[in-house]
């Protein structure tokens, strides 16, 4: 390649970038080679300028309906919950009790841990932001019992195995996984055989309203389990999807393909129900979805949408002060070339399918938007490279369907901001995310409430951090230093944080206890001008242990610790009626 920099440039891959230490770095050739390569295949390069559309004066749905309002979100992960009737793993019938509890506290909805579909073949691989597809939904989610179609749980024989995955003490996903897919079989097989006029009706619905994207998701399901390795390694025809492959292999095994399609329409059905439900209750926003930064590589979406995801890149993060040698998510992302080359038809899929069912989306990474780091396959964090997305252009496509689905956007905008980035997003009506314990000024005090903005979600911390009983005792810090890991924080100045966080309160007239509770903080968050707070069930119960320890797989149980009580008993919990007159006492309730 004569000009190897410059065919970089034009494809918006940026030479060089400093890091957060404020390193100045340059990527190698050859890991720069890799990623002018995997980006070619798609179309033509175009300059960035002139591919990227300016941003216009349109917003996005800013709950237009509520003016003014504040308001707060039950925050669930939703695999987690307990109940006496689910199958080990929450479900869409555990979510519309959710709704309704949040609608008898004064919540605005319930917000939800990414839904995407995963590997229900291999399900100990459970994080919900490694994706086998963001178009469609996880199956294990359904509730079985609630399909017409099923026999019952005595007679299909399931009682003795179904008994023990709800009684283990974290969630048991091969166990629930080979409950879940064997009772959906014979679902199926009733369907298909004695089929229900309407609900085979609502079927062709359904696949009529998915179209290929469903298809090339069915293919793939069927083609997985036939063939060995990953998909790039499949052969001809089905290492890439055709429209006439995927006719001859519905027409093979028109049993086995439609079986995708059936377990991704009841999904679909089940998940609408609720925020049916959050409608019919008049909740303002009901279901809070999270979008994923990217997808598994050797994945459905990847696999269907060859052109638009890049192949043999992976996402990641340059080398920070918590990790020094940079991290690589294993995640596949667009390709900004295709996506300006088909008018972003596969992004607005995306968007139109996670705000679907409903009324606020959480962009992961929002960052991404602007641009990317990505990590070519056999390099290391170090070698990877900053890739330019077409702002404009994305930014088009999601207030279109946000204005179209009347769903708020909120960006997850941690970590290193590029300058003007979040005024951009916030001129076309994306919120930020705001998370109190890294709100806090150069000298360490924690941000007040008065100070925060007003077009914001703002919470006390993330799936990835402490959760509130965590912080106070210490427990995180334990955690990562017993699995090897840098807490990034000493226990001295995790009790500065603590004193600094006892001013906050005490400056706010919250509370001047040295020992605060939750409720203390959720009241020093409700007093902010911030439209929408998420409150997190795990601090609500006091719960010790976050979902999910960053750079740990197996170490730690991330992704997998059920709730400590029923849902049936959540209503009546003293601590939930104290979270909720707090609120309600500070105007956040509905």
């Amino acid at each position: 390649m004569n000009d190897l920099a410059g065919h970089a440039a034009a494809l918006g891959i940026e030479r060089e970038y400093h890091d957060a230490m404020g390193t100045r770095r340059v990527v190698p050739d050859d890991a720069l080679r890799s990623l002018v390569a995997a980006l070619n295949g798609s179309g033509s390069a175009i300059p960035h300028s002139q591919a990227d559309r300016p941003l216009d004066d349109d917003a996005a749905y800013q709950l237009d309906d509520y003016p003014d309002r504040r308001f707060w979100l039950l925050a669930v992960q939703l695999y987690g919950v307990r109940s006496k009737r689910n199958w080990g793993h929450g479900d869409f019938t555990d979510l519309l009790e959710l709704v309704d509890i949040a609608a008898a506290k004064g919540a605005a909805g319930v917000g939800l841990n990414p839904l995407h579909a995963l590997f229900d073949d291999r399900a100990q691989q459970a994080s919900p932001y490694s994706p086998n597809s963001r178009l469609f939904l996880n199956i294990l989610y359904i509730d079985v019992d609630a399909l017409p179609e099923f026999v019952g749980i005595e007679d299909a024989g399931l009682a003795d195995d179904l008994a023990r995955a709800r009684s283990a003490d974290q969630v048991d996903y091969p166990a629930v996984a080979a409950l879940k897919t064997y009772a959906l079989r014979l679902a199926y097989s009733r369907f298909m055989a004695k089929p229900n006029k309407a609900r085979a009706t609502d079927f062709k619905k359904f696949r009529g309203e998915r179209g290929i994207y469903l298809e090339r998701f069915a293919a793939f399901e069927v083609l997985r389990r036939r063939l060995s390795g990953p998909w790039w390694d499949w052969p001809k025809p089905w290492n890439q999807p055709s429209d006439a492959s995927i006719e001859s292999l519905r027409a093979e095994d028109p049993q086995e393909f439609g079986f995708y399609e059936f377990t991704q329409w009841i999904a679909d059905r089940q998940l609408a129900a609720c925020q049916a439900r959050a409608k019919q209750l008049g909740l303002p926003i009901g279901l809070y979805a999270d979008l994923a930064v990217g997808v598994e590589p050797g994945g459905a979406d990847a696999w269907s949408q060859q052109t638009a995801i890049i192949p043999r890149v992976e996402v990641g993060a340059p080398p920070d002060l918590l990790n020094t040698a940079g991290q690589a998510w294993g995640l596949a992302a667009f390709n900004p070339v295709a996506l300006r080359a088909s008018a972003f038809t596969e992004f607005r899929e995306l968007i139109a399918a996670t705000m679907r069912h409903a009324g606020a989306v959480r962009i992961d990474h929002v960052l991404g938007l602007n641009r990317l780091f990505l990590i070519p396959f056999g390099f290391t964090p170090r070698d990877g490279a900053y890739l330019r997305y077409p702002l404009g252009g994305l930014l088009d496509v999601i207030v279109d369907e946000s204005r179209r689905h009347k769903c708020l956007v909120i960006g997850e905008d941690l970590g290193t901001v590029p300058d003007g980035l979040r005024e951009g997003l916030s001129e076309r009506g994306v919120w930020s995310y705001k998370v109190m314990i890294f709100e806090r000024d150069e000298a360490g005090s924690f941000t007040l409430p008065q100070d925060y903005m007003a077009n914001a979600l703002v919470t006390f911390a993330t799936h990835d951090l402490a959760t509130f009983a965590g912080w106070q005792s210490g427990h995180d810090l334990t955690i990562k230093r017993d699995l090897g890991l840098d807490p990034g924080e000493t226990d001295e100045q995790r009790g500065a944080a603590h004193w600094v966080f006892g001013e906050a309160l005490a400056k706010s007239h919250v509370a001047r206890d040295r020992c605060p509770t939750f409720v203390d903080a959720a009241r020093f968050l409700a007093r902010t001008p911030s439209r929408v707070m998420a409150v997190s069930i795990e601090d609500i119960l006091e719960v010790i242990d976050q979902p999910n320890v960053p750079g740990t797989v197996d170490e730690h149980p991330n992704w997998r610790q059920k709730l400590p009580v029923t849902l049936e008993s959540w209503a009546d919990l003293p601590a939930m009626h104290a979270l909720a007159d707090a609120l309600r006492e500070e105007g956040r309730a509905t």
